[in-house]
């Protein structure tokens, strides 16, 4: 798993690793039953604070996407939860949208986007999830 680092942008450091490996799982790269590296090995390989990849690791199991186990760490488990899910992102893609609309870029080219983000993250793959 390649996990880079931004240390020069303005996102906290966790929430940059937590991004990172849900786009792994979005994209496949990291598949459900894995086993994330140790805190320690995680944070010896980017470069962080053993604090920062618990932090990373505790966000993403309160957002179920994977279970921590004393002896096997951090397991990658989807929560199944659908609605749960729909409303978590229905809530994050409120505030995006409405940045957008003070900004003046138009439905047409939020649409776009949208659509040409979902293709990179699941390439091939079409409507797999329509």
């Amino acid at each position: 798993m390649l996990i880079e680092m931004n240390f020069q942008s303005e996102e906290a450091l966790y929430m940059q690793l937590r991004n990172q490996i849900v786009l792994g799982i979005a994209t496949s790269l990291i598949r459900e039953g894995d086993t994330l590296p140790s805190v320690r090995q995680m944070a010896g390989d980017i470069g962080i604070n053993m604090h920062t990849v618990n932090k990373a690791y505790a966000v993403l199991r309160e957002e179920g996407f994977v279970t921590i186990d004393r002896r096997r760490g951090a397991i990658v488990a989807i929560d199944s939860n659908r609605a749960k899910a729909e409303e978590e992102l229905r809530e994050r893609l409120r505030v995006m949208l409405a940045k957008g609309i003070c900004k003046n870029i138009p439905r047409t080219d939020i649409h776009a986007m949208v659509d040409e983000i979902y293709d990179e993250l699941l390439p091939g793959k079409g409507s797999r999830l329509d």
